[in-house]
């Protein structure tokens, strides 16, 4: 079955009446774990973006206490899926603020738990690679954000 493109799908939903997309967007949450995150966030955190970074950050300081330090792979592994869980929660907001200010979290808390970046080629990989994705990021921004951004990076 091929899927739909966006324009044909919103012409579709165009037609529906309130109660039948509400039955949908129902049907759409309770089948995948990624939906209805998505739909918990348009509901109850879009509004207030400073308190759901904060929730974000939160959790992040969580995964971070619980990392394997045993061996380089298996920090590399902990550091991977928690920047799986943020790149998802970025995807959610879909704002370049958002995502810049957690991944600037993410590196500096890489930084504080004082994991052994040049120790490991893949470990530096991943770290540089979100910094350039912070740098890309950052030009997409207001000045005034721009600024404030680039100090904290360059503490990086």
């Amino acid at each position: 079955m091929k899927a739909a493109s966006i324009s044909e799908l919103q012409k579709e939903l165009r037609s529906f009446e309130p109660k039948q997309i509400l039955e949908i967007c129902l049907r759409l949450a309770k089948y995948k774990k990624d939906n209805k995150e998505l739909l918990s966030y348009l509901l109850f955190e879009a509004h207030d973006e400073k308190a759901y970074i904060k929730k974000i950050k939160e959790q992040m300081d969580i995964d971070f206490s619980g990392i394997n330090r045993n061996t380089s792979y298996l920090t590399k592994k902990s550091l991977r899926k928690i920047l799986r869980g943020v790149n998802k929660f970025i995807r959610y907001s879909g704002s370049k603020q958002t995502e810049v200010e957690l991944r600037i979290y993410f590196c500096t808390k890489v930084k504080a738990v004082r994991i052994p970046i040049d120790s490991s080629i893949v470990l530096s990989n991943l770290y540089n690679r979100e910094k350039e994705k912070i740098k890309k990021n950052l030009e997409k921004l207001h000045e005034d954000f721009q600024y404030d951004y680039q100090h904290e990076l360059e503490r990086l």
